[in-house]
């Protein structure tokens, strides 16, 4: 049975919120903005009406909350997630501008209805940080997909995922540039995580630079009381003739420095756990083939350019399920918050 302030609502159909009620229910259509400061936000909201719907929530910097729901006509279904509000919205560096204030909604969905939501602040929510590159992004403009990006509609209410992947970083670059790891750092807290995902931009680093670095971040994870955990890259669209990936398309550097390998003996070395993005990103695209597994990449269909690099929205939530997974296999503590059925 609903609530009777929360039914109030319902029945009105109206947008305000409800008087002398915790959680405060308002109504969203379309689109909304909440006038909140940054933080972490546990999100409640209650999907269908009297028509059938399909609705999901997108929020911030195109970030998924949640994957559309499908509802009857008169059913409801209640769903909640935990998610970040900061500004700059997307990356960390600004370059897609800083967004509105507040936390901005979205509804998708091939039949979006107007949802019930209601907003909860949670400062003692554990993080999961994403210290990556473009690969992974918060990219509040089309047509890019970061897989962080469609890694909060994977969680229950619980953790916040806060990626702070910047375009362009590398190991060398997200270390010396003071708005990532200087910024980052000091947010984490015990109990929290970091995925470190950084391989795609050290082109030029060497073997020994590339394992310094990745040992720094670890260090300076660890040195804030929280668990590192690495992430080898996602491979690249990248085929020969066999039908298999090429050293390119393995993310293997100009300088022949097998990346994903010396990661790999990095997380051995460090005692951290390791999550292989590489080996189960090749894994699939090979088993699609080189035709079938464009639709996970930016094609011609976007801007007239084939990358073998960057993810469509399809792409980034393939990916993302593959790190979940990966994840719920390693036995993270963060798996246990792993949203029932989205794997």
């Amino acid at each position: 049975m609903l609530a009777p302030a929360l039914a109030a609502v319902l029945a009105l159909g109206a947008v305000p919120a409800v008087a002398d009620a915790a959680p405060r229910w308002s109504v969203c259509a379309g689109s909304c903005s909440f006038d909140v400061p940054p933080g972490d936000y546990e999100i409640e909201v209650l999907l269908g009406g009297r028509a059938a719907g399909s609705t999901g929530l997108d929020v911030e910097a195109r970030r998924i909350a949640l994957a559309p729901v499908d509802t009857g006509p008169g059913q409801h279904v209640r769903r909640s997630v935990t998610v970040e509000v900061r500004t700059p919205e997307g990356m960390p560096s600004g370059e897609d501008g800083p967004g509105p204030p507040g936390l901005q909604v979205q509804l998708t969905g091939t039949a979006p209805q107007p949802v019930r939501i209601a907003m909860t602040p949670r400062p003692k929510a554990p993080r999961i940080f994403v210290l990556s590159d473009s690969t992974a992004a918060d990219w509040a403009n089309l047509p890019k997909n970061g897989w962080a990006q469609a890694l909060p509609e994977l969680f229950r209410a619980g953790p916040s995922v806060r990626n702070y992947a910047q375009s362009g970083a590398s190991t060398v670059s997200y270390l010396g540039d003071p708005r990532y790891f200087a910024r980052v750092r000091p947010m984490i807290r015990p109990g929290d995580t970091a995925l470190i995902q950084l391989a795609h931009n050290d082109k030029q680093t060497t073997e020994a630079g590339y394992r310094a670095n990745l040992a720094t971040l670890i260090a300076g994870v660890r040195a804030q009381g929280g668990a590192a955990v690495l992430v080898t890259p996602p491979v690249r669209h990248r085929f020969g003739a066999d039908g298999k990936l090429t050293p390119l398309g393995l993310v293997v550097n100009n300088l022949g420095v097998d990346l994903p390998a010396v990661m790999r003996d990095v997380a051995r070395q460090q005692r951290v756990p390791l999550l292989d993005l590489t080996a189960r990103s090749q894994a699939l695209l090979e088993s699609l083939g080189e035709a079938a597994s464009w639709p996970l990449y930016l094609t011609l269909a976007h801007d007239g350019v084939d990358d073998a690099t960057h993810l469509s929205r399809y792409g980034a939530e393939q990916f993302a399920a593959l790190v979940a997974r990966a994840a719920a296999q390693a036995r993270l503590p963060l798996s246990a918050f792993l949203r029932p059925g989205r794997l």
